[in-house]
């Protein structure tokens, strides 16, 4: 039997389900997938400029003088994808914006990262502006405030 310093069996199993929850509820909060299309959008768009390939011994230089605007792109479409997990709120926002340097990266960026920016940016952005927040199933206070309470004969209400 493994036993950790205090004699006692680690609980791996518990620890591992606790966080599978955790995280389950973390992303059932936010848009996860918005964000993740998002950032792995940025990914190919910083990479292809900058990559050195040979193809056959052939060198394929992708460098281009946007080398500076797919860098700016790669890098912003990251920074929304990470906006899109820790600032839900924001997702609208985020999404048009993610949609717009998307389409942006197809002319300055090689095309959109050989099409795999381009593509994954337009599902991310899309996914952002369509997410809703979950429903909360508690009643709600404000429902409760408005009710309607009782006026003694003779009097009106003010405003009517």
């Amino acid at each position: 039997m493994i036993t950790n310093l205090f004699g006692r069996r680690p609980r791996l199993r518990v620890t591992a389900a606790r966080t599978r929850r955790g995280f389950r509820t973390w992303r059932g909060e936010r848009p996860f997938w918005a964000g993740l299309f998002t950032l792995m959008a940025g990914l190919p768009i910083l990479y292809w400029p900058y990559a050195h390939l040979d193809l056959g011994g052939i060198p394929l230089a992708m460098s281009t003088t946007s080398g500076a605007g797919a860098l700016i792109i790669g890098v912003l479409l990251i920074t929304l994808g990470l906006t899109h997990w820790y600032q839900p709120h924001l997702r609208v926002f985020a999404g048009i914006a993610t949609l717009l340097l998307t389409l942006v990266s197809f002319p300055v960026a090689n095309f959109g990262g050989l099409f795999l920016g381009l593509i994954t940016g337009l599902i991310g952005g899309s996914l952002a502006c369509s997410w809703a927040p979950p429903v909360t199933t508690e009643p709600s206070t404000a429902s409760a405030d408005r009710a309607p309470t009782a006026v003694p004969a003779g009097e009106r209400r003010p405003g009517s």
